[in-house]
């Protein structure tokens, strides 16, 4: 009994809120398990619990601005996590994190911030200037771009044409499992026109956006949130 609740006790349980959309939900169960597997070695795995909700409703909650009962939405799936006892919990989306307070209040558990975990990892390659793409949600307003800029980072963000565009590729495309050749080009270009500007860094800031963005198609280096936000959710595991 001693050796099994050793063996037990290597890892905490993380919960995860997702299918905001299922591809990137699917990164996120990738990189966390080779993650502990690069930490652990041998026949190790995650210790993880995943909600994964219907994205449709939620992307036109989205729409319609119906960020309360989207907030009822996510701490309900928070709740049903710490039920089936999770230990902190992460939301697998960089836009829903707008709510993240209501799934706070609801659990009182530990949640991973994408935005914090992103911020550190910027920090440490000592960039201040940096650009963010990502849903209109998460480009314009404050819950994700102010973390930020209290971080200490100054933000730029795309023109109002090209952050339309880039928002449409998230929804109509990448979110619908489609990698565009096109749109890679358009996202290659706007990060180009940033960097012009005198952006140091980019933000992949919607966690599909990984999907279609590799380092190599960037001329300033790449913070993709969904493998910074994997890499948090190991430490959180194996504090």
């Amino acid at each position: 009994m001693a050796a099994q609740k050793q063996r037990d006790s290597q890892q905490k349980t993380l919960g995860i809120i997702g299918g905001m959309s299922w591809e990137s939900t699917e990164s996120y169960y990738r990189l966390i398990n080779e993650g502990i597997k690069d930490k652990l070695g041998g026949l190790h795995s995650a210790d993880l619990l995943i909600h994964s909700v219907d994205f449709a409703p939620i992307g036109e909650l989205q729409a319609e601005g119906a960020w309360a009962e989207l907030g009822a939405m996510m701490a309900s799936s928070g709740e049903r996590l710490q039920a089936a006892g999770a230990q902190g919990l992460l939301i697998a989306t960089n836009t829903m994190h707008k709510v993240i307070g209501d799934v706070e209040a609801a659990t009182n558990l530990p949640i991973i911030h994408i935005a914090d975990a992103t911020a550190k990892e910027i920090e440490k390659q000592g960039l201040t200037k940096i650009a963010l793409l990502g849903t209109q949600f998460t480009m314009t307003q404050d819950f994700y771009k102010q973390r930020l800029i209290d971080a200490g980072l100054q933000v730029l963000l795309p023109e109002d044409e090209a952050r339309a565009e880039i928002h449409r590729i998230i929804y109509d495309e990448l979110c619908k499992g489609q990698i565009l050749d096109s749109s890679r080009q358009y996202y290659r270009q706007v990060i180009t026109d940033l960097a012009n500007e005198g952006a140091e860094g980019v933000i992949l800031g919607c966690t599909e956006i990984g999907l279609l963005i590799k380092q190599t198609d960037s001329p300033i280096p790449v913070f993709d949130t969904t493998a910074i936000h994997a890499a948090a959710a190991v430490d959180f595991l194996l504090e």
